[in-house]
């Protein structure tokens, strides 16, 4: 490869290019009008404006993609995240038009992108699943009926979609319909696609995710796990490498689990198998993300591998240079999402101007951004300002030099999530490992969060009127000249 677009925006459209240049590959970035002065738009070797600046009219636009790569002589798309990424239709145009896409083939995107789709691939494999409907619901009382025998509380799911979207729990039957017909309806507006199927809830899971790295010669590894448990409306906000709770012999059965998976579809360049883990560290599996994950910096930090680097190889179609044995944990890495999110107000998304903006630094802290002070957070796209990653030898290290490092980035001008990353790293439940996906509706509030803010203000008030009284007892201890001379030092200051 020569030349990569990469289809996408903010940081990680940042993070690719960093590794597309260090391996010699030009770079080209598309851009929206609200992404003008962006830092991916001025990073990149060549930068084309796309449109405007809604999504569906700039970055979802495939087609006009695929006629810049051609212009410009583009030999490979990286689709990042989001967007297109997980776009079968897409894919496919880009691969009919002699351009690579750097990650998995249009079919694996396809099976893996409908999980019902993705349960029938795994069928033939021993992998654990859910107990629930292998197929999309059509009989609302043969699915009430399904639902009882499988036992209540039930989770009614999108097939086609993620994030939390078009899923409901259901405690018990009289409220099945209604609640089926609100994931429909949201499902539909979502995704357009109305199938939903139901599975059995279970009550205090752990979201552990295993990645895994396949290429075109059939060869195949898993890169251990992440904790993503620590979710707020089910997306997830913390998360870290490797787990607090997986033995050695459960990560290594999860992780041929996942290779399995990986298998079932073909499975080419980066992607993500997600278990649902119990109380009783019983897995089952959940889905297949055919992308590269926001997270992949915790699993970059502990095997000291570069997957972006990883997935270029791979396209180029060269086989893996490590296998399973080459890989071995390497100390503990915690990633904190930081959006512009009021997290005291139900974590609704803030915009505005980032008046201050400081980047913390030092060993084992990693910042993946794209913004820079002075910029503003649109109101068009994800409000994530950045992903902030720690790296240290023990889980304990980490989490404190997690604490220090968000003390030390200043951000205002909007309300972000850096205060509950303070209370997540603080909170005992987080650091003793036995946290679930509930962790914030158990443990959060936007209430402890304004307390928390007040106390430090209160503090911050006190430390000020004791350095402002021990200032005026100084001025007072000094000669009469040199009072005189500081005073018209301060008046020529002004």
């Amino acid at each position: 490869m020569n030349k990569i677009l990469v289809a996408n925006r903010g940081e990680i459209a940042l993070r690719i290019m960093r590794t597309a240049k260090e391996m010699g590959i030009a770079t080209v970035a598309i851009y929206s009008d609200a992404d003008r002065t962006a830092l991916h738009t001025r990073f990149a070797d060549e930068a084309v404006n796309i449109g405007p600046p809604p999504s569906n009219q700039s970055y979802l636009l495939g087609d006009k993609i695929i006629g810049i790569c051609k212009d410009l002589g583009v030999d490979a798309i990286h689709p990042g995240y989001g967007f297109l990424s997980e776009n079968a239709a897409f894919a496919k145009k880009v691969t009919d038009n002699d351009i690579i896409f750097i990650g998995p083939s249009p079919e694996a995107i396809e099976i893996m992108g409908s999980k019902l789709a993705a349960k029938a691939a795994v069928a033939k494999y021993d992998i654990p699943m859910v107990p629930g409907t292998d197929q999309a619901i059509t009989d609302v009382k043969a699915a009430k009926e399904k639902a009882r025998s499988i036992g209540f509380p039930i989770l009614i799911k999108a097939s086609a979609g993620g994030g939390g979207k078009g899923m409901r729990i259901v405690e018990d039957a009289g409220a099945f319909e209604e609640q089926m017909q609100l994931a429909q309806s949201e499902a539909l507006s979502s995704f357009g696609d109305d199938s939903v199927f139901i599975e059995k809830y279970i009550s205090s899971p752990r979201h552990i995710e295993i990645q895994v790295l396949g290429d075109q010669h059939g060869n195949y590894v898993h890169l251990f796990e992440r904790e993503c448990s620590v979710q707020r409306r089910h997306q997830k906000v913390v998360e870290e490498a490797p787990s607090a709770v997986l033995t050695p012999e459960l990560r290594e059965k999860m992780g041929q689990s996942a290779i399995s998976v990986a298998k079932s579809c073909e499975y080419v360049s980066a992607g993500t198998v997600e278990f649902l883990v119990d109380e009783n560290l019983n897995y089952y599996f959940l889905e297949m993300n055919t992308r590269l994950q926001v997270e992949h910096p915790v699993t970059e930090m502990i095997t000291g591998l570069d997957l972006v680097a990883a997935q270029i190889n791979i396209a180029q179609g060269e086989p893996l240079s490590f296998s399973q044995e080459d890989l071995e944990i390497k100390g503990h890495a915690i990633e904190l999402r930081v959006y512009a999110e009021d997290p005291a107000n139900d974590f609704l998304p803030d915009i505005g101007q980032l008046t201050t903006y400081q980047r913390p630094g030092g060993p084992g802290i990693r910042l993946d951004d794209g913004f820079e002070e002075g910029m503003d957070i649109p109101i068009y796209y994800d409000p994530m300002i950045a992903k902030l990653i720690t790296y240290d030898q023990s889980r304990g290290a980490c989490i404190q030099k997690m604490s220090e490092a968000i003390d030390a980035y200043r951000i205002s001008g909007v309300q972000t999530t850096l205060g509950f990353g303070k209370f997540v790293m603080q909170h005992p439940a987080f650091q003793s490992g036995n946290f679930d996906t509930h962790f914030v509706s158990k443990y959060f509030s936007g209430k402890a969060l304004r307390q928390e803010d007040d106390a430090e203000a209160g503090i911050a008030a006190v430390l000020g009127a004791v350095l402002f009284e021990e200032r005026r007892q100084q001025y007072k201890t000094l000669p009469q000249k040199d009072l005189s001379a500081t005073t018209a030092w301060r008046s020529r200051d002004r």
